[in-house]
């Protein structure tokens, strides 16, 4: 074993907890003296609003992990050292103020995170200070699961096949408790609390009365909970009116939990008979597919991962963009459309289902294209990750891989009717809507005078009337992606 290092700095990103922490781990076993800190990069925190429900999440985890920290080791003086600033500039400067010889940290798939990296490395370098990172947010990354003639896979069932064949041995788990006592005190002018909202110049958003719970506890609570539905997740997961999903996502963009213990967990269950464990898994193998595409085909970020779809043409101009806001505000005429954008909008969450639904009516209903809808997504969804967020994107616009044929089109008023049949979600987001009976809450359009008038639903002003015929939107759909003369032609 080679001679350890005196001391090293661990840098939390993605990955906010002490359970089965790859780059903490990877730094006690290596470093005589850790120290742990967490950027607030203002790369990526200032272009966002003053109230961000994600800032806030981050917050609330930072104050958990730093007292994490503390009982982890066993003294007052452990714990989390924050500093707001540019990563590529603070974290270097830590690192020489802490004189450490190496940093830790996990990976980062994104192009903007790698860049930072890069910058971030070379400042290190330039001080005699390594910079060493692991795998953490994903279970198998980059080309760790290839075809049989060595390329990324590019269609997800064969993937999938190949990566549960992978999950046959058991996953690593990476215990800090060992090696705790190696965790350093902080230098006095270091020991700081977390900083509060205003002090980064952020407000409180929504996020206390939406009752997320934060931090790697919060985590904990939502999987115990969802324990006792996982059987079931095959059949629920598709209504948005019914708790079926795990509501994990965020604490996965975060790391607040392991993707470790979850797939673990997943493959136990499923292994024993659960077909709602199997489905699960599926959804768990679905994030590292994305993020190996993103990986293997960084140009999907702003591309097409199929380049002859850049040749469609979108809609553009001062009616394209109006009808952008429309959609973006909930205001499309499509209940099904509209209640879920205001369940975006009001929680930065929407259903999985409803993501396909609504992104499939910007793109194929009003013609606008997949990119202006995965940027108003970037910005609302508590759990945005770009890999996700742009593989279901270019998903529901047939541009990516394994994408929904070009010619498939949601039907808005189909798929309304057969996940959310008693209209239960329609009227939580749409309350004035919720005295129309079933069979017209889905398309009030369709509804009989008297039906709309015992409601109380005006068509044109407490409800609008529907933007598009989505038959008529269905045929200019069909003659915009004429364009794509191969569908299915080879992928890069």
């Amino acid at each position: 074993m080679d001679k350890p290092l005196a001391s090293g700095l661990v840098w939390f990103r993605r990955d906010l907890r002490i359970d089965d922490q790859a780059a903490l781990n990877l730094a006690l076993l290596q470093c005589r003296q850790v120290h742990c800190a967490f950027l607030l990069d203002r790369e990526i925190l200032d272009p966002l609003p003053r109230a961000d429900r994600r800032v806030e999440f981050i917050l609330a985890c930072l104050s958990e992990l730093d007292q994490g920290l503390r009982d982890l080791a066993g003294h007052e003086h452990a714990g989390l050292i924050v500093r707001h600033g540019l990563a590529s500039e603070v974290l270097p400067a830590l690192a020489r103020e802490l004189g450490v010889q190496a940093v830790f940290a996990a990976h980062d798939y994104e192009p903007q995170a790698q860049a930072r990296d890069a910058r971030v490395r070379g400042a290190l370098a330039a001080a005699g200070i390594a910079l060493q990172t692991c795998k953490d947010h994903v279970i198998f990354e980059g080309r760790e699961v290839l075809t049989g003639g060595g390329t990324p896979y590019t269609v997800f069932t064969p993937y999938k096949r190949a990566w549960l064949a992978r999950l046959q041995q058991p996953l690593s788990v990476h215990d800090c408790a060992p090696q705790a006592r190696a965790l350093a005190p902080r230098p006095a002018a270091l020991r700081q609390p977390v900083p509060t909202l205003p002090e980064i110049g952020f407000e409180a958003s929504n996020l206390s009365a939406l009752r997320i719970p934060a931090g790697a506890s919060g985590a904990r609570q939502l999987l115990d909970d969802f324990l006792g539905r996982m059987d079931q997740y095959h059949e629920s997961r598709d209504y948005p009116a019914l708790k079926g999903p795990s509501y994990l996502g965020v604490h996965l963009r975060f790391g607040t939990v392991s993707i470790r213990r979850l797939v673990t967990l997943a493959l136990q269950r499923s292994s024993a008979g659960s077909p709602g464990a199997q489905t699960w898994l599926g959804e768990l193998a679905w994030r590292d597919f994305y993020f190996q595409i993103l990986a293997n085909f960084p140009h999907v970020d702003g591309r097409a991962f199929r380049p002859a779809y850049d040749a469609i043409r979108w809609e553009q101009g001062p009616q394209a963009e109006a009808r952008y806001a429309a959609w973006c505000e909930g205001r499309t005429g499509f209940p099904i459309v509209d209640a879920a954008m205001h369940q975006l909008n009001h929680s930065g969450y929407m259903h999985n289902r409803l993501r396909m639904v609504a992104g499939s009516f910007l793109v194929k209903d009003l013609g606008i294209d997949w990119r202006w809808g995965e940027r108003y997504f970037a910005r609302q969804l508590n759990d945005f990750d770009l890999a996700a967020n742009n593989g279901g994107w270019q998903w529901v616009a047939s541009s990516g891989c394994d994408a929904q044929p070009w010619f498939r089109i949601f039907n808005p008023l189909s798929q309304s009717r057969k996940f959310d049949p008693q209209g239960r979600f329609i009227r939580r987001y749409l309350p004035q809507l919720a005295a129309l009976p079933d069979a017209a809450v889905h398309a009030p359009w369709l509804a009989s005078p008297l039906e709309l008038a015992a409601a109380g639903v005006v068509l044109g002003q407490n409800y609008p009337q529907p933007m598009v015929s989505h038959e008529e939107a269905r045929e200019r759909t069909l003659a915009r992606y004429a364009v794509v003369k191969k569908p299915d032609a080879k992928t890069p």
